[in-house]
């Protein structure tokens, strides 16, 4: 029985949780979503925004790409076959069992390692570009921590760009019917959701962020902020994922994808 609250975690007990849970739920994970993220496509966010379409990180081909919590690893896939040199990593060793298999069905190979976000096994000044699309960055207890590995493993002027839910979307329960269209939580509150198992060992860990905290958190790290999209609800999309669906997903935006640079180290942002 998995029973949600909302408690304060540690680093290492939300790490554990992550571990844990995505561990569990890699291939439960796959089997309902696969068709949607496909297996080598660069898919934002349940809003559908495409990367090939959207060109968010601009250019790829030539440029030295880090995934953050890279899951299966298929926005990794898609950068390769634009000619980007990818490396990747997850919180999960499931998520990268499930990774290699897709690397062998699509005949592209990804680089990938198990890491934690809040410390990152690459050199200084390593990569162009990192981006995430809804990978480890929720589920870090300190965002700030991550933020300045980030900006640590990538060159000065180097990009960011990742999605998360929208703060807004927190404040609101996990419902995407119109039953779900109401407030039951304080925006500023920015006490985790935890799920734990009967024991009352957390198992996974989500943690809220407020748009200001999430301003906070980049420039503290050095990363100037250079763009907030908060998709639109495509006409005629009738994909449900978790509290997002054609009901809500119109009238309250449900996804931030954040765009930032890196400020020249030894220099201010």
């Amino acid at each position: 029985m998995v029973e949600p609250r909302r408690v304060e975690l540690t680093e290492a007990q939300t790490s554990r949780a992550s571990r844990t849970y995505w561990d569990g739920a890699a291939a439960e994970y796959l089997a309902e979503h696969g068709d949607f993220l496909g297996d080598d496509r660069f898919i934002w966010c349940p809003e559908g925004v495409d990367e090939e379409a959207a060109q968010l990180l601009g250019p790829v081909r030539g440029k030295r790409i880090l995934e953050v919590g890279c899951g299966a690893a298929q926005c990794s896939r898609w950068l390769a076959g634009q000619g980007a040199e990818v490396v990747a990593f997850d919180i999960s060793i499931a998520q990268l069992r499930i990774a290699h298999e897709l690397d062998v069905r699509t005949g592209t190979a990804v680089r990938t390692v198990a890491a934690d976000a809040v410390a990152l096994p690459y050199r200084d000044s390593t990569f162009d570009i990192a981006c995430s699309a809804f990978g480890a960055l929720p589920f870090v207890a300190d965002a700030g921590t991550a933020f300045c590995e980030i900006a640590r493993v990538l060159k000065p002027g180097g990009l960011l760009v990742f999605s998360v839910t929208h703060p807004f979307r927190w404040t609101m329960p996990d419902d995407p019917s119109a039953a779900g269209l109401r407030i039951t939580h304080s925006y500023f509150d920015r006490t985790p959701y935890v799920e734990v198992d009967a024991s009352g060992t957390p198992i996974y860990a989500e943690h809220h962020r407020t748009t200001g905290d999430w301003i906070r958190e980049l420039t503290g790290a050095g990363f100037v902020v250079d763009d907030l999209l908060e998709p639109e609800w495509p006409a005629g999309h009738q994909l449900v994922w978790g509290g997002w669906g054609p009901e809500r997903g119109p009238l309250v935006p449900g996804t931030a994808i954040w765009t930032a640079h890196q400020g020249h180290k030894g220099q201010p942002a």
